[in-house]
């Protein structure tokens, strides 16, 4: 009898533990993301306030993240992957690494042009290319344009970050898109001799020179330059009353804008909550903590802003290429960026 008493309560103990483990699981999504903002922290914090679902985090750079990926196979522990620019994100979904998400939350909150026709991707925020110049030395109206960086007037007084970085790639490949191969190449020849300085460092970097005098021209994300805008150091008020920007071509094709996205892996553990997540990236809470926490700009258009910064900006006209043409044309700008010499 005691053998039977113990060998049920065994089962009773084991059944027990299966129960809190599937109940667990249910209440965990495994996050790997190449999004390192701490302002993040408040997304997070509030899908599982929301939702009691727990966010388990793996931060790293992208092409770490996507090996690892690839690497786990189906036995990774991933359920959501999240990055910047929509080429890493095709790339990954050509490897296979996304499952289709069928959502109409999604489908019905976030325009097209930030989503993968079949479903793998989704981008939840987006930034814009901008060019930043010396107040004292160059007028806006001068600038008003991508391809005026790239004409005599400024020979020399160009500052810019690699043209292997996929901010300046998928630039060139949207202006692939809109005026051809030959165009693009002719563009990224003329910022090579329009250099004041060889290519290095970030974005910031790129304004901080413009305020500095080392070039009097720049091309930059909006939003570093709505830190700065935002920032208490006396030095960075200070490149902001030095420096303006300018949204580029908003007589033409508007703007250009990359986006920060994710999906769904294939071999999800935490497939509910993985789609959980992604439905509350496209909610207006967490579409506000993107432009709040983050100075980027929301992707569902009727989310309204809070952050003074980029009301400041203003409204402008962004570039209409979807996301997923961008990403296919980003191996010919590569190949464009070599050839100019543009390192």
């Amino acid at each position: 009898m005691r053998f039977k008493t113990t060998a049920l309560l065994a089962s009773l103990l084991a059944a027990l533990g299966l129960a809190q483990a599937a109940s667990a699981q249910e209440k965990v999504l495994n996050l790997y993301t190449a999004r390192h903002y701490q302002t993040d922290e408040a997304l997070y914090a509030n899908f599982t306030r929301l939702t009691g679902i727990k966010v388990n985090r793996i931060e790293g750079k992208e092409d770490e993240l996507f090996e690892r990926i690839r690497r786990e196979g189906p036995a990774s522990p991933a359920d959501v992957f999240l990055t910047v620019d929509a080429a890493r994100l095709q790339v990954a979904d050509d490897a296979g690494l996304f499952a289709p998400v069928k959502s109409k939350a999604i489908e019905s909150r976030i325009p097209a042009q930030f989503r993968d026709p079949e479903g793998g991707w989704a981008g939840y925020s987006y930034r814009a290319r901008v060019i930043a110049y010396n107040r004292d030395k160059v007028k806006p109206e001068e600038v008003s344009r991508y391809a005026d960086l790239a004409g005599p007037r400024f020979k020399g007084r160009l500052c810019v970050r690699s043209g292997g970085h996929v901010y300046n790639r998928t630039l060139v490949a949207g202006m692939i898109h809109n005026d051809g191969e030959d165009k693009a190449e002719a563009w990224a020849r003329g910022i090579v001799a329009n250099l004041a300085r060889d290519p290095k460092g970030g974005d910031t970097d790129q304004i901080y020179a413009v305020a500095a005098g080392e070039c009097d021209v720049a091309i930059s994300n909006h939003y570093y330059y709505a830190r700065l805008m935002a920032s208490d150091k006396a030095s960075d008020r200070e490149a902001v009353r030095k420096v303006g920007i300018v949204f580029p071509d908003q007589k033409g094709h508007g703007a250009h804008i990359n986006i920060s996205g994710g999906g769904m892996l294939k071999h999800a553990p935490n497939k509910e909550s993985a789609v959980k997540f992604l439905e509350y990236l496209a909610s207006d809470e967490a579409q506000a903590y993107f432009a709040d926490g983050n100075n980027e700009w929301p992707v569902v258009p009727s989310v309204k802003l809070g952050n003074p910064q980029l009301q400041a900006m203003g409204k402008f006209k962004v570039d209409r290429v979807p996301a997923g043409t961008l990403a296919r044309s980003t191996p010919k700008a590569q190949r464009i960026i070599d050839r100019a010499g543009w390192k």
